[in-house]
């Protein structure tokens, strides 16, 4: 019986790739009446030309549109609407989607359950959501392009890339930009996000209610925030770049369980015109997180390097490189935190203690805040008096009397050279002397110097 199943099935499925067939459609004709039409495999071949509509794919089937077909969906609803699985939209052009973001309108829109899809290779541009995937599985989003409309409002605009309640998707060597977020994740797991170019948006990614996730190799530019993860536990975040954001490289909201690790974060500063008292740029800011590694990270110019709050403790911090950031901690906590991990510290481009065993760390412990910090945090108003005779007093007074130190955070192991991963799959994370902060240019530290190598 299990034989005649079998043959019976092997049988069924020849027939229908015998059936199969490449279907070509010029722009002249009904699009979605083909697409009704076809049989399951068929692959839906676009001649030169505007496909004006919403279309609605139910068959698993390929549409190709050769990198010269555009579907303009007129100003309203999912330019195309993908209602059954094992579906490859690729090489088409898609535009002028909706704008209901109520309505979840979408470039591309896949309806619940939709599993095993392919986008790749496709350019949409529009007001609305990109690329919206849901309740889907083993899916793969590669080589697109998606555009927002910058004339709209950043809270008007949809997401480029948004996974909801999807498993085992990969998203890979996407660029996006002009949408509100690049890559939106809620309530997802097992997904793979890499090789992503994000810029001119509100957070490059955005992680909300998700676990178990990889966030590899990306990049963010010109952003409010780089990577934004929040309310999320079990995330890798590794070899990712963000630069010239206003707000934030890394914003960590309720993280626990994860690790951010060999990234890259530079050039984080507030423009003046957008100035508030407690507004500067964080090169990582931590707020509610505990049981995470952060380690083997560049910070790099930013008007604070991190800033750790509300209960975020337990963390391990060791590896990093601080390097030009006018505050290098703020940490508000009375519990003492130990910045260090098996006698490997951090690189603290400010730390003015000697090494005199020449073994790569410092004498002395880095201890980056004291009380004075803390009163000038809590009343900004004092900082007139930062150099002022009575406060250098202070800071003296507490060198030389340590139990009137607060507790906060302590490196007893500061590095006198910076680390540097080698490769990605390096053994040895630390090399000394090298930090590429860009990609042209090559920054060399050692001890309290840097310089430019061209």
């Amino acid at each position: 019986m299990k034989r005649l199943l079998l043959f019976c099935f092997i049988s069924l499925w020849q027939l229908n790739s015998a059936q199969a067939k490449r279907i070509e459609v010029n722009a002249q004709q009904e699009l979605q009446a083909v697409l009704d039409m076809a049989a399951s495999g068929d692959i839906i071949s676009l001649g030169k030309g505007r496909y004006m509509g919403n279309f609605i794919i139910k068959q698993a089937l390929t549409l190709d549109g050769n990198h010269h077909a555009t579907i303009d969906a007129g100003g309203k609803g999912h330019g195309l609407l993908l209602q059954g699985s094992n579906i490859t939209v690729e090489n088409l052009s898609i535009t002028n989607w909706g704008d209901d973001l109520t309505a979840q309108n979408s470039g591309i829109y896949s309806d619940k359950k939709a599993s095993s899809l392919i986008i790749r290779n496709n350019n949409l541009q529009g007001d609305g959501f990109g690329i919206w995937l849901q309740k889907g599985k083993e899916i793969k989003v590669t080589g697109n392009a998606v555009i927002g409309n910058p004339k709209l409002r950043s809270a008007d605009r949809g997401n480029g890339i948004q996974l909801s309640i999807v498993q085992n998707v990969e998203v890979t060597n996407n660029e996006i930009s002009f949408t509100r977020d690049g890559l939106y994740i809620i309530s997802s797991q097992h997904n793979l996000l890499s090789n992503n170019t994000m810029h001119d948006l509100r957070y490059g990614i955005h992680y909300m209610y998700s676990h178990s996730n990889q966030v590899k190799n990306n990049l963010a530019y010109n952003t409010r925030a780089g990577y934004a993860l929040m309310s999320s536990k079990m995330l890798t975040v590794t070899d990712n770049v963000t630069r010239d954001s206003e707000d934030y490289g890394f914003l960590l909201n309720f993280i626990t369980a994860s690790t951010i690790s060999h990234n890259r974060i530079s050039n984080v500063w507030t423009k003046p015109e957008h100035k508030v008292i407690g507004r500067e740029g964080k090169g990582l800011f931590v707020y509610n997180s505990a049981y995470n590694t952060i380690s083997h990270n560049v910070i790099d110019t930013a008007e604070i390097g991190i800033h750790l709050t509300a209960g975020s403790e337990n963390t391990k911090v060791y590896a990093n490189s601080f390097i030009n950031n006018p505050l290098q901690v703020k940490y508000v906590s009375n519990a003492e935190q130990e910045w260090s991990l098996d006698g490997t510290g951090n690189f603290w481009s400010n730390y003015l203690g000697w090494d005199l065993n020449n073994d790569g760390r410092g004498d002395d412990a880095f201890e980056p805040n004291d009380g004075i910090d803390k009163l000038v945090w809590q009343y900004p108003e004092a900082k007139v008096l930062l150099d002022s005779p009575a406060v250098l007093i202070l800071r003296w007074i507490q060198t030389q009397f340590p139990v009137l130190k607060p507790a906060g955070v302590k490196d007893s192991f500061p590095l006198m050279e910076s680390p540097v991963l080698v490769s990605n799959k390096s053994s040895n994370p630390l090399e000394p002397s090298k930090i590429t902060i860009a990609a042209d240019t090559l920054v060399v530290a050692q001890g309290n110097t840097m310089k430019e190598v061209k």
